[in-house]
Protein backbone atom coordinates (compact mmCIF):
# COMPACT_ATOMS: atom_id res chain seq x y z
CA UNK A 1 0.00 0.00 0.00
CA UNK A 2 0.65 3.46 -0.40
CA UNK A 3 0.42 5.89 1.89
CA UNK A 4 -0.45 9.72 1.43
CA UNK A 5 2.69 10.18 4.00
CA UNK A 6 4.80 7.92 1.42
CA UNK A 7 3.76 9.55 -1.60
CA UNK A 8 4.43 12.71 0.06
CA UNK A 9 8.08 11.74 1.02
CA UNK A 10 8.35 10.25 -2.79
CA UNK A 11 7.37 13.69 -4.14
CA UNK A 12 9.32 15.59 -2.03
CA UNK A 13 12.93 14.13 -3.06
CA UNK A 14 11.72 14.42 -6.45
CA UNK A 15 11.02 17.82 -6.14
CA UNK A 16 14.60 18.55 -4.41
CA UNK A 17 16.28 17.46 -7.64
CA UNK A 18 13.87 18.91 -9.83
CA UNK A 19 15.31 22.06 -8.47
CA UNK A 20 18.53 21.07 -8.51
CA UNK A 21 18.27 20.61 -12.52
CA UNK A 22 16.89 23.62 -12.67
CA UNK A 23 13.48 22.05 -14.14
CA UNK A 24 9.74 22.44 -13.03
CA UNK A 25 8.16 19.11 -12.98
CA UNK A 26 4.75 17.86 -12.68
CA UNK A 27 5.57 14.67 -9.70
CA UNK A 28 3.03 12.16 -9.75
CA UNK A 29 2.28 8.84 -7.43
CA UNK A 30 0.08 5.94 -7.80
CA UNK A 31 -0.78 3.46 -5.64
CA UNK A 32 -1.28 -0.54 -5.98
CA UNK A 33 -4.24 -0.02 -8.44
CA UNK A 34 -3.48 2.70 -10.19
CA UNK A 35 -5.02 4.95 -8.50
CA UNK A 36 -3.88 8.81 -7.92
CA UNK A 37 -2.54 9.13 -3.99
CA UNK A 38 -0.76 12.85 -4.78
CA UNK A 39 0.55 15.08 -7.59
CA UNK A 40 2.30 18.16 -7.40
CA UNK A 41 2.81 20.92 -10.40
CA UNK A 42 6.08 22.88 -9.12
CA UNK A 43 5.85 26.53 -10.16
CA UNK A 44 6.01 26.87 -13.71
CA UNK A 45 5.97 23.53 -14.81
CA UNK A 46 3.55 22.61 -18.00
CA UNK A 47 0.29 22.40 -17.68
CA UNK A 48 0.44 19.76 -20.66
CA UNK A 49 2.34 17.63 -18.53
CA UNK A 50 -0.33 17.09 -15.60
CA UNK A 51 -1.86 14.44 -17.65
CA UNK A 52 1.40 13.17 -18.69
CA UNK A 53 3.16 12.47 -15.62
CA UNK A 54 0.28 11.04 -14.07
CA UNK A 55 -0.23 8.57 -16.60
CA UNK A 56 3.49 7.94 -16.78
CA UNK A 57 2.87 6.78 -13.16
CA UNK A 58 -0.55 4.88 -14.11
CA UNK A 59 1.29 3.07 -16.77
CA UNK A 60 4.64 2.02 -14.79
CA UNK A 61 2.03 0.26 -12.17
CA UNK A 62 -0.34 -1.18 -14.84
CA UNK A 63 2.44 -3.15 -16.60
CA UNK A 64 5.16 -2.98 -13.97
CA UNK A 65 8.10 -1.48 -15.73
CA UNK A 66 9.45 1.52 -16.44
CA UNK A 67 8.41 3.65 -18.97
CA UNK A 68 11.84 4.15 -20.38
CA UNK A 69 12.12 0.46 -20.66
CA UNK A 70 8.62 0.17 -22.08
CA UNK A 71 9.39 2.58 -24.44
CA UNK A 72 12.81 0.93 -25.43
CA UNK A 73 10.73 -1.97 -26.35
CA UNK A 74 8.12 -0.55 -28.27
CA UNK A 75 9.80 0.40 -30.94
CA UNK A 76 8.89 -0.64 -34.75
CA UNK A 77 9.77 -4.87 -34.83
CA UNK A 78 10.33 -5.01 -30.96
CA UNK A 79 7.36 -7.01 -28.25
CA UNK A 80 5.41 -4.18 -27.61
CA UNK A 81 4.81 -2.22 -30.34
CA UNK A 82 1.83 -0.83 -30.42
CA UNK A 83 1.14 -0.96 -26.81
CA UNK A 84 0.69 3.17 -26.33
CA UNK A 85 -2.40 2.72 -28.30
CA UNK A 86 -3.99 0.68 -25.61
CA UNK A 87 -5.79 1.56 -22.74
CA UNK A 88 -7.38 4.65 -24.78
CA UNK A 89 -4.12 6.24 -25.28
CA UNK A 90 -3.25 5.95 -21.47
CA UNK A 91 0.12 4.22 -21.81
CA UNK A 92 3.19 6.79 -21.90
CA UNK A 93 6.14 5.14 -23.18
CA UNK A 94 8.58 7.60 -22.51
CA UNK A 95 11.34 8.13 -19.67
CA UNK A 96 10.02 9.11 -16.34
CA UNK A 97 7.68 6.57 -14.95
CA UNK A 98 9.11 4.01 -12.43
CA UNK A 99 7.72 1.22 -10.40
CA UNK A 100 7.24 1.69 -6.56
CA UNK A 101 8.35 -1.42 -4.80
CA UNK A 102 8.42 -3.13 -1.14
CA UNK A 103 10.77 -5.72 -1.93
CA UNK A 104 10.46 -7.78 -4.77
CA UNK A 105 6.56 -6.41 -4.74
CA UNK A 106 4.79 -3.78 -6.66
CA UNK A 107 2.42 -0.75 -4.43
CA UNK A 108 2.54 2.02 -6.55
CA UNK A 109 4.57 4.10 -8.95
CA UNK A 110 6.13 7.50 -9.91
CA UNK A 111 5.46 9.28 -12.65
CA UNK A 112 7.16 12.70 -13.86
CA UNK A 113 7.12 15.20 -16.49
CA UNK A 114 8.12 18.58 -17.53
CA UNK A 115 11.53 18.21 -19.24
CA UNK A 116 13.17 16.13 -21.12
CA UNK A 117 13.14 12.50 -20.89
CA UNK A 118 16.46 12.26 -18.93
CA UNK A 119 15.49 15.00 -16.50
CA UNK A 120 12.48 13.26 -16.02
CA UNK A 121 13.70 10.25 -15.61
CA UNK A 122 16.23 11.66 -13.04
CA UNK A 123 13.91 13.51 -11.27
CA UNK A 124 11.79 10.09 -11.17
CA UNK A 125 14.50 8.40 -9.82
CA UNK A 126 14.95 10.82 -6.76
CA UNK A 127 11.60 10.21 -6.03
CA UNK A 128 11.61 6.29 -6.07
CA UNK A 129 14.88 6.02 -4.11
CA UNK A 130 13.02 7.98 -1.72
CA UNK A 131 10.39 5.44 -1.33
Amino acid sequence: MITLEDARRVIAAAERKAQEIGQPMNIAVVDGGGNLVAHVRMDNAWIGSVDIAINKAWTSRAFDISTKDLGENSQSGDQFFGIHASNRGRVMIFAGGIPLKRGDQVVGAVGVSGGMGKQDQAVAEAGAAAF
